[in-house]
């Protein structure tokens, strides 16, 4: 690089492979002038760029957007997102499932929405919800878009207006989670939702899944708003996101076919005058169920067809779905009512979790739940056998990974190994590495276990949240994750960032798809930048996503040689951070991206941060087009 002053180009990118919509990648400089780009070309003269950087052998492409986040809080303590910026994150979508601060803080003197809803939904730590609630000074959807254009944004945000949040706001909290709208309050609910969309929010998000639960005593057994709305209601609501041009975000009923089907007919043009613009999470090859990826792709076919008209785009996740659990707490765990009794209580509670676990009756009914189809020849036993469980949480214990742990020597080992060497240890054959500790645990708090169920209830009594472990419960299969991201009826994304602090780390998944891609040559690699870029700004009904001539610079450079050497499995990493005085799961990519300019700034470059990131405005507020039409 060199550097000089008073030139017409600030920045000067010679030599790169760019790859904008979808196009043949071709071999330019790239100018950019007053946060934008000047100019693209051949051999355009260096002695006219205050800044010259050399991508020989780099991609250089749009910036990335991340279209499924729970960024929502985390913009309040650190605007500059740095853990998706470093990875190539330009653009984020914020207040995705019915979740989000459109409202404010929205407490009522007895009741803390934002830390009821988010606390066990997204698995953020109830000191970090209120300590970001009390910093909430907007009550109305226009104002917190004008607070969010105030904050020193390092990506830009794309938000969208929250299902939950509506409700609680037009009928109040308790209401909204125990009755239908009356015809006033689902008219006002309409009214605002059409208000917002025409301030600029990108659609409506709603939530269907069936482990979304409250985490605030005495609602700590129903799930968030969102999930009471009966389908006329949704109807309603769709009828303004549809007369607007927006965009509605959705997770499917899992447990009920007809009920999707139902609801994501929705995005029919043919049932309802004109197609609905609906984005879904998510498509993912589910271990125990080998049939919902299938339906997965069946479904988006059929609902984009000539038959619907549709407007359908099931989000995929471009790499393995692993999952990491503190004890018994974990997203997955909800689905299960004997482990989501245990997420009913408080994080920090391990006095009530250990009263729970000790009641003899719960014992027998967990002992009933984990050896559940695992013996006789049961129905159960039969879809355990054929991979066609209900549950999409993982019982099989070599699969857990055992990753931190009071008894340290069983750190590294699967649960499966971990139970072999405590029976070992109960009949006198001590492995010739065994601890006086060890030996002590196993005689002291193991010796009554007669199987696996006994095995993992002693676990989560004698550790809790002490016992740290990991299992890949869907997309095992990386060919397959790859068919996923490459079906054009799929869009990439379901990343999650800023939710689950240690329980998910997908913040580089946009790096991972780019690699799968790359599998099939520039061609492929193309077809997904355009995926990343374009086509979810364009889903969206936002501005970016493109690299042409008078464009916002947002911009990424890539080293496509380190990406293929990249090992996004061995990228996470456990780090503390002090915007939340927690610890985070996070992913470190050092050495893909070369450069993240956002807005014509450089926000990560050789491997490190710009210190104005977070300190002064990068990004911007992208407020959605809705129109009728």
């Amino acid at each position: 690089m060199t550097q000089s002053q008073s030139k017409p180009f600030d920045t000067l990118i010679k030599n790169a492979k760019v790859f904008n919509r979808g196009e043949q990648p071709v071999i330019e400089d790239v100018a950019v002038a007053n946060g934008h780009i000047i100019t693209r070309g051949k051999d355009l003269d260096a002695t006219q760029a205050s800044r010259v950087i050399d991508a020989q052998d780099l991609w250089l492409m749009p910036g990335l957007f991340d279209i499924h986040t729970h960024y929502d809080l985390e913009l309040e303590l650190a605007p500059g997102l740095p853990e998706s910026t470093r990875h190539g994150t330009t653009s984020v979508v914020i207040a995705n499932c019915s979740l989000g601060l459109a409202f404010g803080a929205q407490r009522d003197g007895t009741n803390d929405p934002i830390v009821s809803c988010y606390a066990r939904v997204e698995n953020i730590p109830k000191h970090v919800l209120r300590h970001c609630a009390d910093k909430i000074s907007w009550s109305s959807p226009g104002d917190y878009l004008d607070h969010l254009e105030q904050l020193n944004l390092g990506p830009n945000v794309v938000a969208l207006f929250p299902h939950s949040m509506l409700r609680i706001e037009k009928m109040g909290f308790e209401n909204s989670i125990t009755r239908d709208p009356t015809s006033y309050e689902l008219k006002a609910m309409k009214e605002s939702l059409r208000e917002g969309l025409q301030l600029g929010y990108a659609g409506l998000s709603t939530d269907a899944l069936p482990f979304h639960y409250l985490a605030a005593q005495p609602h700590c057994e129903k799930t968030i708003p969102t999930q009471f709305s009966k389908f006329s209601e949704l109807k309603a609501l769709a009828g303004v996101v549809r007369e607007r041009g927006a965009l509605w975000q959705a997770t499917p009923p899992k447990d009920s076919v007809i009920g999707t089907l139902k609801t994501f007919l929705l995005t029919s043009g043919r049932l309802y005058g004109k197609p609905l613009r609906t984005t879904v999470v998510a498509a993912l090859d589910i271990a125990n169920n080998w049939r919902l990826a299938r339906l997965a792709k069946i479904l988006s076919r059929l609902l984009n067809s000539w038959l619907v008209k549709g407007d359908f785009h099931m989000q995929a996740l471009g790499a393995p779905f692993k999952t990491w659990a503190d004890g018994a707490v974990t997203p997955l765990a909800e689905e299960i009512p004997e482990l989501r009794r245990l997420n009913e209580t408080d994080l920090e509670d391990r006095e009530g979790r250990r009263a729970i676990l000790d009641d003899p009756n719960y014992a027998k009914s967990f002992k009933a739940m984990w050896m559940n189809g695992k013996n006789g020849w049961t129905l159960a036993r039969l879809k355990r056998k054929f991979n066609l469980e209900d549950y999409a949480f993982n019982r099989t214990l070599a699969d857990m990974q055992l990753e931190r742990c009071p008894q340290t020597s069983w750190e590294g080992m699967d649960f499966q190994a971990v139970l072999d060497r405590v029976n070992e240890i109960k009949s006198g054959q001590y492995p010739p590495n065994m601890q006086e500790s060890e030996l002590q645990t196993v005689q002291k708090e193991f010796a009554w276990i007669e199987d696996e169920g006994d095995f993992m209830l002693q676990m989560l009594r004698s550790f809790d949240k002490d016992l740290t472990w990991s299992t890949i419960t869907a997309n095992r299969d990386l060919e397959t994750v790859r068919e996923l991201l490459m079906n054009p009826f799929l869009l990439p994304g379901f990343n999650d960032s800023g939710a689950h602090l240690t329980n998910m780390a997908f913040y580089d998944v946009n790096l991972r798809s780019l690699k799968l891609a790359s599998q099939g040559g520039d061609r492929d690699v193309s077809y997904m930048v355009k995926r990343l870029t374009k086509d979810a700004a364009d889903l969206f009904g936002v501005e970016g996503g493109t690299i042409d001539q008078g464009d916002v610079a947002d911009l990424v450079l890539i080293n496509p040689k380190t990406l293929a050497e990249y090992n996004g499995e061995a990228s996470t990493k456990r780090i503390y951070r002090k915007e939340f005085s927690h610890e985070q799961l996070v992913n470190r990519s050092n050495g893909v991206v070369e450069l993240v300019m956002i807005g014509g700034q450089s926000a990560w470059e050789n491997d490190q941060f710009n210190a104005d990131l977070g300190q002064k405005p990068m990004g911007r507020l992208l407020r959605a087009v809705n129109s009728a039409r």
